[in-house]
């Protein structure tokens, strides 16, 4: 109420009380990465029970290979889609854009999930089988299934935010913290201070963590050890 009377012109800023009110504290988040096993479990049990496993093993897998928050997935769309260089698009918050590797598996998986479910240039990707686009009530339907049928995840309020930290863990440990803040999509400086802007790493290095981390080569991976390797050659033939 004040903070609209300051900007009404109705009270200076200077005799807004509210300033003046300390903010209670915020509570650590009780969000962490999982184990394998948990995360295996997760994926078991979304293939085996529900009404369109195929789609939330797609959403499961989205989430975990590029940590993308759910807003990111939600408005994925076809033109999102970079097949030759296995990128995705993500519009996050803050009205922030940037692309994002993903596994060549995982493209292909997106590229027909689009097709067979008529997600066309512009349209919303995730779709129903009806060709509906999902809204965030999928994933309120699939965490609410999986802490059914797997009581540590109701009981420890498991949400798809736990697949991010759980692939930002694995990268920071693996690849360090330029990559896995670049892997996070974390640009402002408040995110960790001036010391980011000499440790910042590329999307070749993110592409790298992933292919570490899934198994299967990158294209942009496979560039950088060529390009490394030729650099090798050319400083000893100098």
């Amino acid at each position: 109420m004040y903070r609209h009377a300051v900007a009404d012109q109705l009270i200076a800023e200077a005799d807004n009380p509210a300033t003046r009110v300390p903010k209670p504290r915020r509570l650590a988040s009780t969000r962490r990465a999982l184990p394998n096993e948990r995360l295996a479990e997760i994926n078991d049990v979304a293939a085996a029970t529900g009404n369109d496993p195929e789609l939330d093993l797609l959403i499961l897998r989205l989430h975990t290979e590029t940590a993308c928050r759910r807003g990111g997935a939600l408005a994925l769309c076809p033109d999102d889609l970079d097949s030759e260089q296995c990128l995705v698009r993500l519009h996050e918050k803050g009205e922030t854009v940037r692309w994002q590797p993903v596994s060549p598996t995982l493209m292909r998986h997106l590229l027909l999930h689009a097709e067979e479910r008529g997600a066309t240039s512009s349209d919303q990707l995730l779709r129903y089988r009806s060709g509906r686009p999902i809204t965030a009530r999928r994933y309120d339907y699939l965490w609410t299934r999986l802490g059914k049928h797997l009581p540590w995840v109701a009981r420890q309020g498991v949400t798809t935010h736990w697949l991010r930290h759980t692939t930002l863990t694995w990268v920071e440990r693996n690849f360090g913290y330029g990559v896995a803040r670049e892997y996070a999509g974390h640009t402002g400086k408040s995110d960790a201070g001036t010391t980011t802007t000499y440790v910042r790493a590329d999307l070749h290095e993110v592409a790298a963590a992933l292919a570490a981390m899934t198994g299967e080569p990158h294209p942009l991976a496979e560039r950088r050890g060529r390009d490394l390797a030729s650099g090798r050659h050319h400083d000893r033939a100098s």
